[in-house]
């Protein structure tokens, strides 16, 4: 049944509908291009054929594609036809300046849709080349309501456990030898072309070493001491998990207050269940009682919170805010209507204190205009503090 899904879902549209559809169909009749980045094994490839059916399609991981495309760039867009599908276009970066002479002498929108893997080279081989033609959307694994809809328990742990990717729920994969896959597979593949990294056991070691700090301010001397690397290192290491779409750091709140603000950002994964496999987690029987299960509900949080904008084309506009005396409120999240504040708590019991730092963080930030506590249990509370919210009612509060 699995193997049908996916047959289906590339070749007669989904069974399940990616959030980021709609904005991508308008967007591609707004501008020549669309781009669309993201993690590997993220849904890109599946949402962009399902989406442009009528498209030709080329993929420049093949090395016949891709030797096509570099010595021939002009004959290669001419076999495409109208308009095409090309995939993982980071691979060949100068077909990019042949893609803005070919859209400037056809003068119209609609021709052609990008994918990539490879976060800020990509984006600065864009940025010479297509600025201004190209829309830029980012498609992150499933969201939480996608990932229900593919029949995946809505269990807290279970989603801690097994994360978001879409592979792992379309075939349903063992996520533990799935998640060791991607890691050897694309992951170390995309570093040892990044290059710049010589000791991959280090490498692996400092990789493990983020997973273990989710939700923690960023500290490279740390990171890089318990590495045993440079902190200069470290600080390179943590560009290529980035630039990979492996992880991303939320920046703090920053404000006119007179108040001492940090300035480290947190370091969160893309993908909560990538993070559960580096610290050892081999089942989600262990969660329950694992130390980090509320860093992982945390990481699992925010990133819905990023893909919550992502699916909308909207940039992220997240923050936390935390002052030096330790006062702090996990995620900010801005709106045309004031900020939101939300308190993370990955336990099922709401205390009465949970509001007090999101009271006081209100009283210091005229622009709350909402605050949510959001909890590891089913029931939804209207309190007059503010509103408590399970995981799965995230996005309505979002909204």
């Amino acid at each position: 049944m699995s193997k049908l899904k996916t047959i289906l879902a590339i070749y007669a549209g989904y069974w399940y509908k990616r959030e980021i559809t709609s904005c991508l169909v308008t967007l591609f009749q707004q501008y020549p291009f669309v781009t669309v980045t993201g993690p590997r094994q993220s849904g890109k490839t599946t949402l962009c054929r399902a989406a442009f059916p009528d498209l030709e399609y080329a993929n420049l991981e093949a090395p016949d594609q891709r030797d096509f495309a570099e010595s021939d760039p002009r004959g290669f867009l001419a076999q495409l036809g109208e308009g095409a599908v090309i995939d993982e276009i980071q691979h060949v970066p100068e077909l990019l300046s042949y893609l803005q002479v070919l859209a400037d002498e056809k003068g119209r929108n609609s021709l052609f849709v990008l994918t990539g893997s490879e976060q800020f080279r990509l984006s600065d081989a864009i940025g010479q080349s297509l600025a201004g033609r190209t829309a830029l959307l980012c498609l992150l694994p499933f969201s939480l309501a996608e990932r229900q809809r593919t029949g995946a328990s809505n269990a807290v742990d279970e989603i801690l456990y097994s994360g978001f990717y879409p592979r792992i729920h379309d075939q349903e994969l063992d996520p533990r030898q799935a998640l060791g896959d991607y890691l050897e597979t694309y992951v170390e593949r995309d570093v040892r072309r990044l290059g710049a990294i010589r000791n991959f056991s280090n490498f692996r070691r400092f990789t493990r070493l983020c997973a273990g700090r989710v939700g923690q301010l960023v500290n490279l001397s740390s990171l890089g001491a318990d590495a045993g690397v440079s902190h200069t290192t470290a600080r390179e290491w943590l560009t290529v998990l980035e630039t990979s779409y492996i992880i991303f750091q939320l920046q703090p709140f920053h404000t006119n207050l007179r108040k001492r603000l940090v300035k480290s950002p947190k370091l969160y994964f893309y993908d909560v269940g990538l993070a559960s496999y580096l610290i050892g987690i081999e089942h989600a029987a262990q969660i329950a009682t694992h130390p980090l299960r509320g860093a992982l509900f945390e990481n699992a949080v925010v990133a819905e919170a990023l893909k919550h904008r992502f699916n909308r084309g909207q940039p992220s506009n997240l923050s936390f805010f935390r002052d030096a005396r330790g006062l702090e409120c996990d995620l900010l999240y801005e709106t045309g209507r004031g900020i939101g504040a939300i308190e993370i708590k990955a336990g099922s019991t709401i205390a009465s204190n949970y509001f007090h730092s999101l009271n006081r963080v209100g009283e210091l930030i005229p622009e709350v205009s909402a605050k949510a506590v959001l909890y590891g249990d089913t029931a939804r509370q209207s309190r007059s503090d503010g509103e408590v919210v399970p995981l799965g009612d995230l996005r309505g509060v979002l909204d």
